[in-house]
């Protein structure tokens, strides 16, 4: 698999510790909703550095959007999020995997399930969704800290007042006043409250830290959940793909 060099077209602000990058990458050549590239930095003494992330646009000719938190002592995300600049030239490879991925003419309902920054390649999913005018029911339930950790928040809102995709947060540290269920861990009744039923036999998308990930598909086919409908990417604490 080639590298590209791409460029930083544009730099959006996510959350207080997560920015999106907007690439242009000439010879891309194309992706599908849930897939990653590696990053690769290199100094001038010749010592590399490779992380991956994942993809958070729907495809759009040679533009490839990447959004990345700040991960403590990290040595790319501490660039991607600090230093990196609109005009700054990138090295990246892929797309990368195919079974974390959500395609247009799957029918079946979509239940998407993050943790954190694990909303990213489901947003992925999510912008395909819309884009392609699929008539497939989608739900979203994302798990954060607080609502000032909530990645596309505005976007997520339109969608949830102009489309038929169902938002649901559950916030572990920080819930708004009022909010329909106190601070804490996304747990198996919730779940099971706010999320497709197995008898609509749904294909679920599980992303965010592993044992986040781990939790959940343990809930959802302690639910009846077909384990063979749930999909899911983690990333551990080794790693800078959150």
């Amino acid at each position: 698999m080639i590298w590209f060099v791409a460029t930083i077209a544009a730099v959006r602000p996510e959350t207080p510790s997560a920015r999106t990058l907007v690439l242009t990458v000439p010879g891309w050549p194309g992706h599908e909703a849930g897939q990653h590239v590696d990053v690769r930095l290199t100094a001038p003494d010749g010592y590399s550095a490779v992380r991956s992330y994942s993809i958070a646009s729907a495809p759009d000719g040679d533009r490839v959007e990447i959004t990345v938190d700040t991960v403590a002592d990290g040595e790319v995300s501490t660039y991607l999020t600090g230093l990196a600049a609109v005009g700054y030239p990138l090295e990246i490879r892929g797309p990368i995997g195919g079974w974390f991925v959500w395609r247009p003419n799957q029918w079946e309902p979509v239940q998407l399930i993050a943790g954190g920054s694990g909303i990213v390649p489901l947003m992925a999913m999510i912008r395909v969704w819309a884009a392609s005018g699929s008539q497939a029911p989608l739900r979203l339930l994302y798990s954060v800290r607080g609502p000032d950790s909530i990645f596309y928040r505005d976007e997520l809102e339109r969608l949830r007042d102009t489309t038929a995709v169902s938002v649901t947060y559950v916030f572990t540290r920080d819930a708004p006043p009022g909010w329909e269920r106190p601070p804490g861990r996304l747990d198996a009744a919730f779940l099971r409250h706010r999320t497709w039923p197995a008898r609509r036999r749904p294909t679920l998308y599980v992303c965010g830290p592993t044992s986040f990930v781990e939790a959940v598909a343990d809930f959802a086919t302690g639910a009846g959940h077909d384990p063979a409908r749930v999909r899911t990417e983690r990333f551990g604490p080794s790693s800078e793909s959150d």
